[in-house]
């Protein structure tokens, strides 16, 4: 784990870090526009087991080949609270980002930025930490109300929360369930929606997030035999 990183002691604590960290945001970018790698990050968890398992995968961003990825398994760091859930997840995903030999260039969050009831989801804490640019991709709305978006890849419509846009639903294949992204830190909202299209050529997700999630689900399989 890195230090001055360590999990906060406290709901208090987490979020004094959350006011402390999120005026460091870049919200406008507006980021790389053609980024040679890209980062996928998941995590997943062990059913009915205090078990974590974080991954980062590394793509090119031409050919989506997978150069480089690191994984990590643990537990939890923090308990599971509204608002707070990255608090669990961010020294097991710091440590894999510490594990690669390939610097990405762009950081691809399953989870989300600024679309978040305090407005510093994961993206948004990582790219902090990091000083990388990031973006979340969620596969399920956490805060805000939308339209749907148009039928069409690359359809989008704002995702508004109290007034505010906070990320954008957008379509990633034709008629078929959009996902939501959101700016996590030095990137501008069409960017993001970019390079989430650029990843994303033939299934819902991206591949950097299919990536991730293929290489976490086996190493808990691993760990758990």
């Amino acid at each position: 784990m890195r230090v001055g990183h360590e999990p906060p002691g406290s709901v208090a604590e987490a979020m004094a870090v959350q006011d402390r960290l999120r005026p460091l945001v870049d919200l406008v970018g507006p980021g790389p526009d053609t980024p040679a790698t890209v980062a996928g990050l998941d995590v997943a968890y062990a059913e009915g087991d205090d078990l974590l398992a974080a991954a980062v995968t590394v793509l090119d961003a031409g050919t989506l080949a997978v150069l480089d990825s690191a994984v990590r398994v643990g537990r939890p760091t923090f308990g599971y609270v509204p608002g707070l859930f990255a608090f669990r997840e961010l020294p097991a995903l710091l440590d894999a980002l510490d594990g690669l030999t390939v610097r990405p260039e762009l950081l691809i969050c399953d989870g989300h930025g600024l679309a978040h009831p305090r407005r510093f989801g994961l993206a948004c804490h990582l790219g902090v930490l990091t000083g990388l640019p990031a973006i979340g991709v969620g596969k399920t709305r956490l805060v805000g109300e939308w339209t749907p978006p148009g039928p069409a890849r690359g359809d989008g419509s704002p995702l508004r929360d109290g007034g505010e846009v906070v990320g954008r639903v957008l379509r990633t294949r034709d008629g078929v369930r959009p996902v939501f992204v959101s700016v996590g830190h030095r990137m501008s909202l069409d960017n993001a929606c970019a390079q989430v299209l650029a990843v994303t050529p033939r299934f819902r997700l991206p591949e950097s997030t299919r990536t991730a999630d293929r290489l976490c689900r086996d190493a808990l399989t691993a760990a758990r035999r």
